[in-house]
């Protein structure tokens, strides 16, 4: 019996060759896109659950409050973690965290790495196995481990267990010993390096002197807890343990009339689970997880495979008068309604099934360019497991059991002289598939018009004066073997006085996000006129300002005229604003045990920070043999290609085993919107798919009216009805559809594109014509879409369709 309905079903579906195509391809793609995006999606929630622990594992940040409102600060001092455990129970084990890059020597080889400086049981409390070595690793000051790429990088075939490796580290060489190789950070891990050693390694100047110190934060902490302990419990023991060690902090922020929480706190410690660190972000001094990117791309997958669903359910209703007869004849011949629902819905399997294995076939080929498309190393590795595979197949069986099943129940319990007769009262068809055109058309404005809003925020924040040159100054880390006061001195010589160069300077942090993909802020508080001021701070080296173009409003930048310019600072206007007073280049600070510091001049503020932050107080101090870290030079307009190689070729002479790791500012700034960039390109794909596939069905559904109303096409004609007239009618009624999705959808679309802004201090507006637009798209796509069909039927010869009446 199943065998002969395989041979009907693939009969039937040979017969009607082009709707089975459109149902095929459209199915196909949509299984492709959703797979793609599910996967996707899934490996952006998976992040950080492989860890063994992952649910008792939390990062120590803390609310601070101040004058200007709570802030959220994850940075803590070096006694922190060890006074936390052994004051406040509930802590099982506790490890302090420190990332950056440490350059390597091995023999002739010399490699910069991403090193993180850790307590041991840093791998007690993370699931990053140990393959080969120590099962300890980092027990010791003068121990290093390694990851299998960086093992291999440095040391290829050789066995680096109990090799020596050079690390510079407080401007001198110093030896450490391999006694670890972990296993390659997974691609879901929020925290990666290559290499790990202990935190007390670090140099002086980071750990040394600051041992006992509870004024300077350099560092991050993570925790896990003990088993049964509650978090929010955890959180409020933690108050006496502030008031004992963060005493000063306190009493000043009573003295200046700080408003404290509802629970009378001026600073509070929290705590972020691991699994909720990626999707974490600040908002009134606390961290707050959303999830809703993730979300949404599953949104947008499901979106799709219900526009195909759609199309398939409007094309079987739609094409069942053809097959009423064969129904009447079945019955009559003793087949029941369990029996026709079988076939017909045995039909639909056998599409489904075959658009499923299209789908995958089409994901396997796609996912290469989608991975470089959307930045992203999903894969089905990452994603495979019993849980998401039945989902996976749970979800494509209730699709196919509804797409398929409504069809083929609709026609199983059609009467036998109705469907004899050739009778199919399709009034509640029509008003389904007229519903299910205008969702599909809903979906479509709706991602239309997000992609066009989130096309002109992106557009607004590349172009927004951000208060600094972004075209013409090449930015990049000083990841030498030397200091970097001598690099920058060997590059000013191998660069001055070439034309394409106007000027050099450095600073400690980069603009933007560089090549070497490390952000950096420093923060720091003092007393002034009896009041604490919140900073953020920033070293340079002579020129800065001009090198990267910042507007001086007041005063004057750094001079090299001026040998006192060591003491002197320079502020933003927001650091002015934060200050007080009206003479403010006359003011005096006093900053590290009453060393005195003078305002010498104030620059327009800039964006120093993610285009996503309000621009915060900055303080610009003068150290040129300081550790910048990050080399600026300001090229001539004209052939910026050329100056880049001239800035490479310097920088390879000065340090030949050094990876040069330049970029334009320009190139910075959209690194920091990868991820708006991301989910436009995700949006665009989404709604280009979703387009296609409501073409597709709007096509099919064209063919089917136009087909049926062949002989009234042809006596209109007759009667004197012109081209244009037979074309309106057709094409009218799905018009209308589109007219009634464009205002269901629209009210929709501007209130969500709103919450979306609000995220960003600086947005554009919304207006009408970003919504009409998405409505005029969707217009002109179905006008498009149905006048092939229509076009042709209004200009073919009435003879041909009333020939056989």
């Amino acid at each position: 019996m199943f065998k002969n309905y395989l041979i009907i079903a693939w009969r039937n579906l040979r017969k009607e060759k082009t709707f089975t195509f459109l149902n095929v391809f459209g199915l196909s793609v949509a299984f492709g896109t959703a797979i793609l995006l599910s996967m996707y999606a899934l490996f952006e929630l998976s992040y950080d659950r492989f860890h063994e622990n992952s649910d008792s594992i939390y990062q120590v940040y803390q609310t601070e409050h101040n004058r200007n409102g709570a802030q959220l600060s994850i940075s803590k001092p070096i006694p922190f973690a060890p006074a936390l455990k052994e004051e406040v129970p509930g802590v099982e084990k506790i490890t302090r965290f420190n990332g950056g890059t440490a350059l390597l020597t091995h023999g002739e080889k010399q490699l910069r790495m991403s090193a993180v400086f850790v307590d041991p049981e840093f791998f007690s409390i993370f699931s990053f196995p140990v393959i080969e070595g120590s099962m300890k690793p980092v027990s010791e000051n003068a121990e290093i481990a390694m990851t299998e790429k960086a093992a291999e990088k440095l040391f290829g075939k050789e066995n680096p267990i109990g090799k020596t490796v050079s690390i510079f580290i407080d401007e001198q060489e110093k030896a450490f010993q391999v006694t670890s190789i972990i296993q390659d950070i997974p691609d879901e891990s929020s925290l990666n390096f290559e290499v790990a050693l202990n935190f007390k390694s670090q140099s002086q100047r980071a750990y040394g002197r600051n041992i006992d110190r509870w004024d300077n934060s350099n560092h991050e902490v993570y925790l896990q807890l003990s088993e049964g302990t509650i978090p929010e419990k955890f959180e409020k023991a933690t108050r006496d343990f502030t008031a004992r060690h963060y005493e000063g902090y306190l009493a000043d922020a009573r003295r200046d009339g700080v408003q404290p929480d509802a629970n009378g706190q001026y600073l509070q410690q929290r705590l972020l689970p691991i699994t909720d660190y990626r999707f974490a972000s600040e908002k009134d001094g606390v961290a707050v997880v959303n999830r809703i990117y993730p979300y949404l791309v599953l949104g947008i997958a499901f979106l799709i495979l219900f526009i195909a669903s759609v199309n398939f359910i409007n094309m079987n209703i739609a094409k069942s008068s053809q097959r009423l007869r064969e129904i009447g004849m079945r019955k009559t011949l003793g087949a029941g309604k369990n029996q026709l629902f079988l076939q017909f819905w045995g039909e639909s399997l056998l599409v489904f099934l075959g658009a499923l294995l299209l789908g995958l076939l089409l994901a396997n080929l796609l996912l290469e360019p989608f991975q470089t498309l959307f930045n992203t190393r999903a894969s089905f590795k990452n994603v495979i497991s019993f849980r998401n595979i039945f989902g996976f197949v749970a979800a494509i069986s209730f699709i196919t059991f509804i797409a398929g099943g409504y069809p083929a129940l609709l026609l199983s319990k059609l009467g036998t002289l109705k469907a004899l007769k050739g009778k199919l009262n399709l009034d509640g068809g029509q008003r389904l598939r007229n519903s299910l055109i205008i969702v599909q058309f809903c979906i479509a404005i709706l991602l239309i018009s997000g992609t066009l809003v989130l096309w002109n925020q992106l557009e607004f924040m590349r172009n927004k004066d951000l208060g600094f040159n972004k075209e013409q100054v090449i930015t990049f880390p000083l990841n030498g073997k030397q200091d970097d006061f001598r690099n920058l001195q060997l590059l000013r010589n191998e660069l001055t006085g070439k034309p394409a160069i106007r000027s050099i300077s450095a600073a400690n942090t980069n603009l933007g996000r560089g090549r070497d993909h490390t952000t950096s802020t420093s923060v720091m508080t003092f007393d002034h006129h009896n009041k604490t001021v919140r900073t953020n701070v920033m070293t340079v080296d002579h020129d800065y300002a001009e090198t990267v173009g910042l507007e001086i409003l007041q005063g004057r930048s750094f001079d090299r005229s001026h040998a006192t310019d060591s003491l002197s600072l320079v502020i933003n206007e927001a650091m002015a604003r934060e200050l007080g007073g009206e003479n403010i280049l006359e003011e005096t600070i006093y900053l590290e045990d009453s060393i005195r510091f003078s305002v010498i001049g104030i620059v327009k503020d800039y964006n120093f920070q993610d285009l996503d932050r309000e621009i915060e107080p900055l303080t610009i101090f003068l150290n040129p043999q300081w550790n910048m870290r990050y080399a600026y030079i300001k090229v001539a307009p004209g052939n910026l290609n050329a100056a880049y190689d001239q800035v490479k070729l310097a920088w390879n002479k000065i340090e030949p085993n050094a990876e040069f790791l330049g970029s334009y500012l320009d190139e910075n700034i959209d690194r920091t919107l990868s991820r708006e960039r991301s989910m436009m390109t995700m949006i665009t794909s989404g709604s280009i798919i979703a387009i296609i596939l409501s073409c597709v069905g709007l096509f099919a559904i064209s063919l089917l009216v136009v087909s049926q109303k062949r002989k009234e096409i042809g006596i209109r004609k007759v009667v004197g009805a012109s081209v244009g007239n037979i074309t309106v009618l057709l094409t009218s009624s799905f018009l209308k559809l589109v007219g009634i999705a464009f205002l269901i959808a629209t009210p929709f679309a501007w209130y969500f594109s709103g919450k979306w802004l609000e995220n960003y201090p600086y947005r554009i507006e919304l207006n009408v014509w970003i919504f009409l637009i998405s409505g005029l798209i969707a217009f002109g796509i179905a006008i498009f879409t149905i006048s092939f069909r229509t076009l042709r039927a209004a200009l073919q010869n009435p003879v041909k369709s009333l020939r056989t009446e």
